[in-house]
C-alpha cells in the first residue's frame, strides 16, 4: 500500500475526530448535531440524485441505517454534555468493534483467531481503564451509559450499512441516501422532542455545524475509496487512529486533563482494535 493511501486514510481519521470536536465545542451539543444533520442532508441529496438509483431492496436498509444513526447521534451528544472528548470518544469508538466481534462469536459464521481474541481482551481492558478514570477523576459518571449507547448504535449501523451497501448495487449512492435519511430523521426527531428552539440561530453555530457535516462526509468518502484500492482490514485499522487524534485535540485544544491512566487506556484501545483487524 503506497504512502498516498496511508496519508489519505490518516486524513480521514483526523476529519472524523475533528467533526466530533466541532460538536463538543458548541454551546449546545444537540443544536450543533441538528445543524450538522441538516448539512448532511444538503450534501447527501445532490450526490444521491446525481448517481444511479440504488436497488429497491436496499431502501429498508437505508431507513434502518437512518434510525440507528439517530440513536448514535442522540447518545453521543448526551455523552459530550457530560464528559471530555478525550474520555467519551475512545470509549464510544473502541467499544463498537469489540461489540461486533463479541456478538460475531455467537451469531456469525466467521472464525475468530487467537490474535483477534487478544485484541478483544485489550479493548475490554482499555475501556475498563478509561471508565475507571471517570470515577477516579471525579467526572460525571452518567457519561458512561451514553458513550456505551453510542458504541452499541455504531456497531449496529456498521452491520446494517455493510449489508445495505452490498444489496444496493451502488455503494456511494447508498451512503448518500443514508446521509439524507439520517439528516431528516435526526432533525425532525429533535424538533419533535425539544421544539424549534433546539435549532441555534447564531451564524457561528451554523458554520461549525456545516463544517462538521463536511468533515463527516469527507471522512466517510475517503474511507470508502481507500477500501476499493487497499485491503479493507488495513484501512479499518488505520481509521482507528482517529482515537489518538481525538485525545490529542481534547488535550491541546480544550485543555482536557491528561494522565497516565488515560494515556494507557487510549493505547490499549487503539492496540486492541488493530489486533482485531489482523
Amino acid at each position: 500500500m503506497n504512502s498516498t493511501i496511508i496519508l489519505a486514510v490518516l486524513a480521514a481519521a483526523l476529519l472524523h475526530a475533528l467533526w466530533n470536536a466541532l460538536i463538543k465545542v458548541g454551546a449546545s451539543r444537540i443544536g450543533a448535531m441538528v445543524i450538522m444533520s441538516i448539512g448532511e442532508l444538503v450534501i447527501g441529496l445532490p450526490i444521491a440524485l446525481a448517481l444511479p438509483m440504488i436497488a429497491p431492496a436496499a431502501w429498508p436498509w437505508v431507513l434502518a441505517a437512518g434510525c440507528t444513526h439517530f440513536a448514535y447521534k442522540f447518545f453521543l451528544t448526551y455523552a459530550y454534555d457530560r464528559g471530555d472528548l478525550s474520555r467519551v470518544y475512545p470509549i464510544a469508538r473502541g467499544a463498537a468493534p469489540m461489540a461486533v466481534a463479541v456478538a460475531g462469536i455467537y451469531v456469525l459464521p466467521d472464525t475468530v483467531s487467537a490474535t483477534q481474541y487478544g485484541g478483544i481482551a485489550a479493548l475490554g481492558l482499555g475501556i475498563l481503564l478509561m471508565a475507571h478514570g471517570v470515577f477516579s477523576a471525579g467526572e460525571e459518571r452518567r457519561l458512561l451509559p451514553f458513550a456505551l449507547g453510542s458504541a452499541a448504535a455504531t456497531a449496529t449501523y456498521t452491520m446494517i450499512d455493510g449489508m445495505g451497501a452490498r444489496i444496493s448495487g451502488e455503494a456511494v449512492a447508498y451512503v448518500a441516501w443514508v446521509f439524507v435519511a439520517d439528516g431528516i430523521l435526526f432533525t425532525l426527531g429533535m424538533v419533535a422532542l425539544r421544539g424549534r428552539g433546539v435549532i441555534p440561530r447564531g451564524g457561528r453555530a451554523w458554520a461549525q455545524g456545516f463544517a462538521a457535516a463536511g468533515a463527516s462526509w469527507g471522512a466517510y468518502a475517503v474511507s470508502i475509496w481507500a477500501m476499493t484500492v487497499a485491503p479493507i482490514a488495513v484501512i479499518a485499522a488505520l481509521r482507528e487512529t482517529s482515537i489518538l487524534f481525538a485525545v490529542l485535540i481534547g488535550w491541546l485544544a480544550f485543555g482536557e486533563r491528561m494522565d497516565r491512566f488515560k494515556i494507557a487506556a487510549t493505547v490499549l484501545i487503539v492496540g486492541g482494535v488493530m489486533l482485531m483487524r489482523l
